[in-house]
């Protein structure tokens, strides 16, 4: 097997790639969690090639709709910086906000602010992608209507209020593109829907680590919820998390710390309606944080993660699960046996929207025994009926997982969507649409 890499730097030089047929692995950023890049060579069992489409020349513009024009390599925080020049501002808002928006549509990122906004799908107007003749293709929200799909979306409807279900929801033409992960072209344009850059407070309260007493994070997880129109995100970093970061950087006192983000506007309302009434929490334990601050402890806590697992020398040993709102006691319950495994852990994550990220910390050692562990798991939340994935794609270390929670549908139309949009299998060989085969 032989591996190359090839930096694309515009669109044409796209199109003449992809008209060589030539098998292909698309990336921006590499900030991917379930593609492992120090060690993607180990991955890949035939000839390819690693496109890197980051130098693609970014722009930027509001159209005559209202809405966000993204092309080429543009991230999350370039979007929030333009967008703010022009008192506008992002819906989705990713922990890693150095990430390509482009890339995140294709993994159907979600961020933080799903917990408002809902998720990325949903703010998604149109995009354009180059298919596998080259040809620059649109998008949009009607409805995709293959007639091999009806079964399919059937077995969708369960997980119809998940950020993102076990496989592709496929309801709507954009959603050949969302999820999918590059395996049926390459996306080049996305128009997304903005909305005003209103005055925001950010704070945090501590409460007991979820180890030892869970009183506190199921009521506020539960509570919460009637607050989702004004309050953008409610995050948690729970104190294993902390010990990530030097000391002085680290406001939690030795306990775990849930974040929030709120209109300023509708503070006094949730102060009365929401902090008072709470009564696992006293107000001595509720912070107000800068803004700055506020993202960057967010965004130095997964980075501090991944660079302790990359000195180990080992791939992230994560999840990305999310559960309905009356199985959230189930999920952590869950977590909690998986401390009992002997290995380091910590857990953070998307809190209100009972979508949390337990990671494994483990000596190279061990793990083997972690996977394992992780296998028990999961079959627990395919019971659950919860989605394994709900955040960051399958990619390359998540496949051994995720079919368990598909039938023989799920591989059939993956096939027959391969076979219409993908003929030469160039787009991502390896990928989850192979599965099954």
């Amino acid at each position: 097997m032989s591996l190359t890499t090839k930096v694309i730097k515009s669109i044409e030089d796209l199109k003449d790639h992809i008209l060589t047929g030539s098998p292909s692995f698309y990336m921006s950023s590499r900030t991917s969690t379930v593609i492992p890049y120090e060690k993607i060579e180990e991955f890949f069992k035939e000839d390819i090639t690693l496109v890197d489409l980051s130098h693609m020349p970014a722009h930027m513009e509001i159209n005559n709709s209202g809405n966000l024009i993204v092309r080429g390599g543009v991230s999350w925080k370039d979007a929030r910086e333009y967008l703010r020049d022009k008192g506008h501002n992002i819906m989705t808002s990713p922990t890693e906000e150095l990430a390509l928006i482009l890339a995140g549509v294709a993994t159907s990122c979600t961020g933080e602010r799903c917990f408002c906004f809902g998720n990325l799908r949903s703010q998604i107007v149109s995009l354009k992608y180059l298919n596998h003749k080259g040809e620059e293709k649109t998008l949009t929200q009607k409805d995709l209507t293959y007639d091999f799909l009806e079964q399919y979306q059937n077995e969708f409807k369960h997980y119809a209020d998940y950020k993102n279900a076990p496989y592709p929801r496929f309801e709507k033409e954009i959603d050949l593109m969302i999820g999918t992960e590059g395996q049926l072209g390459v996306i080049t344009e996305v128009e997304l829907k903005i909305v005003p850059d209103y005055p925001l407070k950010h704070f945090f309260m501590l409460v007991p680590k979820w180890e030892e007493d869970l009183s506190a994070h199921l009521e506020i997880n539960k509570k919460i919820q009637k607050h989702r129109e004004d309050v953008l995100l409610c995050e948690l970093v729970d104190s294993n998390s902390f010990t990530y970061l030097p000391a002085e950087d680290r406001p939690n006192k030795g306990l775990d710390a849930i974040f929030f983000e709120i209109k300023e506007s509708y503070f006094e309302t949730f102060y009365e309606e929401f902090l008072l009434k709470l009564e696992h929490i006293s107000e001595e334990n509720i912070f107000e944080i800068s803004e700055t601050r506020f993202h960057n402890l967010r965004a130095s806590i997964p980075r501090a993660v991944f660079e302790a697992n990359s000195r180990m020398g080992v791939v992230k040993v994560g999840t990305d699960i999310q559960v309905q709102t009356t199985q959230f006691e189930d999920l952590m319950r869950a977590y909690q046996e998986l401390t009992k495994a002997g290995v380091d852990y910590n857990l953070f994550g998307h809190f209100g929207d009972q979508h949390l990220h337990f990671n494994f910390m483990p000596t190279p050692e061990k793990v083997k025994e972690c996977e394992e562990h992780f296998q028990k798991l999961y079959k627990k939340i395919a019971q659950l009926k919860g989605s394994p994935f709900a955040e960051h794609g399958i990619g390359i270390l998540k496949q051994k997982y995720i079919q368990n929670f598909w039938s023989e549908t799920q591989p059939e139309v993956f096939h027959k969507l391969k076979a219409l949009h993908d003929p030469k299998a160039q787009f991502f060989p390896g990928g989850f649409m192979g599965l099954g085969r």
